[in-house]
């Protein structure tokens, strides 16, 4: 491997810097993806130069020497393009979730997925049953998402359409990419080249299945040209660069502390992007829906406690290698594109 690699030695990757940039990515990020994508309602052309940002940072910083990532084959694509799309299809009903719901619905509906992972495992992979404290925590976590629904006051037929369609996808690829993460010599960096560049390649098939690209020429047609407004050009530059900026200082911070520290800095995002969310504008939840937000939060931490546990992991710093694997919650939440998530 490349002797450039994060190193949280070196002052400038001072580790605080590192935690306190991986906290603001990830508590401003489902707010900013929000705010993009109310300024500019196109998910698949939003989401493709979020992919386009991310492949050249990654490219770009691997040329600079400050990571190392797996160098594209064609042959290692072919096996990796079914997770590429199931990858795709998972932003697009992100994104197309947020485009009609707000970001506490969205938190929700995220956080249902360890309870179907823990299922899909189960039935489908032979894993072993969840223990005592984890079915307790995935129990919580199912009556705090259950209480939201039943007293989300914006509920609409849309909104919870995607919300199903973003939960069966985001399962079906966090169960998918244990495979891959497992059959694949990839290390995380490459994986994320694999991932973004592959879909970038894919968007434009969407675009034409979707029509949006009818609406996007309409929409140059009538501004002469001129696609993005300025709020708009502003909200889609700040989510691109905050969805490549999340894997940044993410991975380096994960190397940089210990999975303990990790873990409490990924709990302390999601109520830091609540109370964000509460106090910029109105596109939040009823009080009664906060609570049972929370609660369905809280759940997760006992979940991400108790397998914490199982796993035993080390307190000190991860190993950096070209083979180097990660847990694929951390990995789904590093991914650029995604909405931080720690559960």
């Amino acid at each position: 491997m490349s002797s450039s690699r994060f190193d949280s030695s070196k002052p400038y990757y001072a580790t605080s810097s590192l935690v306190l940039g991986y906290a603001l990515c990830s508590s401003l990020l489902a707010v900013i993806n929000k705010f993009a994508i109310t300024w500019f309602n196109y998910p698949g052309l939003l989401t493709a130069l979020q992919y386009l940002t991310s492949a050249v940072g990654v490219w770009l910083l691997g040329k600079l020497g400050f990571l190392h990532h797996d160098a594209f084959t064609w042959e290692t694509a072919k096996k990796f393009l079914p997770a590429a799309v199931v990858f795709y299809l998972a932003i697009f009903t992100n994104t197309n979730l947020l485009r009609h719901a707000n970001v506490d619905t969205f938190i929700v509906f995220r956080s249902l997925t360890p309870l179907l992972v823990a299922i899909a495992d189960t039935v489908f992979r032979g894993q072993p049953r969840p223990s005592r404290l984890t079915f307790f925590s995935l129990l919580v976590i199912l009556a705090g998402a259950v209480g939201y629904v039943a007293n989300d006051s914006a509920f609409t037929l849309t909104a919870y359409s995607w919300a199903l369609a973003y939960l069966v996808t985001i399962t079906t690829e966090m169960v998918y990419i244990k495979h891959m993460v497992s059959s694949l010599e990839l290390n995380t960096w490459g994986f994320v080249l694999y991932n973004n560049l592959l879909s970038l390649m894919i968007a434009p098939i969407f675009w034409f299945l979707t029509g949006e690209h009818t609406e996007v020429f309409t929409a140059v047609n009538a501004n002469g040209g001129d696609v993005f407004e300025p709020v708009a050009f502003f909200a889609v530059a700040l989510s691109c660069v905050f969805g490549f900026l999340i894997s940044f200082f993410g991975f380096a911070a994960r190397q940089a502390i210990s999975a303990t520290a990790f873990t409490v800095t990924g709990v302390v995002n999601k109520f830091l992007t609540v109370v964000i969310n509460v106090l910029i504008w109105d596109k939040h939840a009823t009080p009664f829906g906060l609570v049972c937000l929370l609660v369905t939060i809280c759940g997760g931490v006992g979940y991400q406690q108790s397998v914490t546990v199982a796993k035993k992991p080390s307190n000190g710093p991860l190993p950096v290698s070209n083979s180097e694997k990660v847990d694929d919650g951390e990995l789904m939440e590093l991914i650029p594109g995604k909405i931080a998530s720690n559960v």
